[in-house]
């Protein structure tokens, strides 16, 4: 299989844009064209005004165009054919009426829409996602789908509905875009790039964002694991212990037994730690009412929210937001 007509991209660059992101988008188009020996990916960079972005990791990247100029190759050659939007840290912020508008026309237009790492939000804002799977980045997946419940959300690396792509961020990117490069040009053409890229097989689409729990926590024993996953699966409607010890065919004693060996502290600590966590992501990624992220995380009030955060994190929710 072979494309011999030249693909043109723009990168659409929003402030705190995740670098890694970027660069495992734009780097394998690089490397594609040196093993094919042309220019078949054909790129450039553009921001709202035509000013430099800054990354999330403080890295400043010149741009080729501003939004206007590039509504305006919308109806012509220079159409690209995908535009890659590339986000990052405090996605949630971004309320860009003129950046909405040129999503949809690139989308209404033809355009292939991918969203890098947290910019399946911006798709939704815009609403691009409905009736469309998408991925985004894990840490991000509370506030989307709390803000964004009509828009089927999975924490994949990487998601192809149609002509809108998401992938989750990170190196999901480099993913995505071998995926795109196999489409073009074939398995021999993604095996050359990834001995360049010096990574040695292409992720799947589903394959897991983050490391297993037995990786990501250090613990061994199955059997906390798997009450582990229990918790962290049930929220916003907190597990009795003596269910989940039902569902283990442990008892209630023996669990508290096996979290004190092994995470150092009492299954009612762990579980209203994750529950916390995930309250904290939505405090920072949504503008959800305190008593509504109290509510999702399992608390029976505001105030008893409020008193177990500030024991955890040493400032109220209001604070934190």
């Amino acid at each position: 299989m072979e494309n011999n007509l030249q693909c043109k991209v723009v990168f659409y660059l929003v402030p705190n844009f995740s670098m890694i992101a970027f660069a495992t988008a734009i780097e394998p188009m690089r490397i594609a064209n040196r093993m094919l020996g042309r220019e078949h990916y054909n790129w450039r960079l553009a921001s709202f005004d035509g000013s430099p972005v800054h990354a999330s990791n403080g890295v400043v990247v010149s741009v080729d165009s501003n939004i206007d100029q590039e509504r305006q190759r919308l109806s012509t050659s220079q159409r690209p054919a995908i535009m890659f939007l590339c986000s990052g840290m405090d996605v949630e912020k971004v309320d860009n009426k003129t950046l909405f508008a040129y999503l949809r026309e690139n989308k209404n237009s033809g355009v292939t829409v991918a969203g890098l790492c947290t910019a399946a939000h911006l798709l939704a804002a815009a609403g691009l996602l409905n009736g469309k799977r998408c991925a985004i980045h894990w840490e991000n997946m509370p506030g989307f789908a709390e803000k964004f419940p009509k828009v089927e959300v999975f924490a994949d690396l990487y998601e192809i509905d149609g002509n809108i792509w998401t992938c989750a961020g990170g190196t999901a990117a480099l993913d995505m875009m071998l995926s795109m490069i196999a489409r073009d040009h074939g398995e021999d053409l993604v095996n050359r790039v990834c001995e360049q890229a010096l990574t040695d097989r292409v992720r799947n689409p589903n394959d897991r964002q983050r490391l297993p729990l037995r990786a990501r926590l250090g613990v061994q024993n199955s059997k906390v694991l798997t009450i582990i996953e229990f918790m962290e699966a049930n929220i916003s409607e907190p597990l009795p212990l003596v269910d989940i010890a039902g569902y283990v065919g442990l008892s209630r004693r023996q669990i508290e037994r096996l979290f004190h060996q092994h995470m150092g502290r009492s299954p009612a600590r762990y579980y209203l730690e994750v529950r916390l966590d995930r309250a904290r992501h939505l405090l920072i990624q949504s503008s959800l009412p305190v008593v509504d992220v109290a509510i999702a995380c399992g608390f029976i009030s505001a105030s008893h929210f409020s008193k177990c955060y500030r024991e955890m994190y040493g400032k109220s929710p209001l604070q934190e937001r």
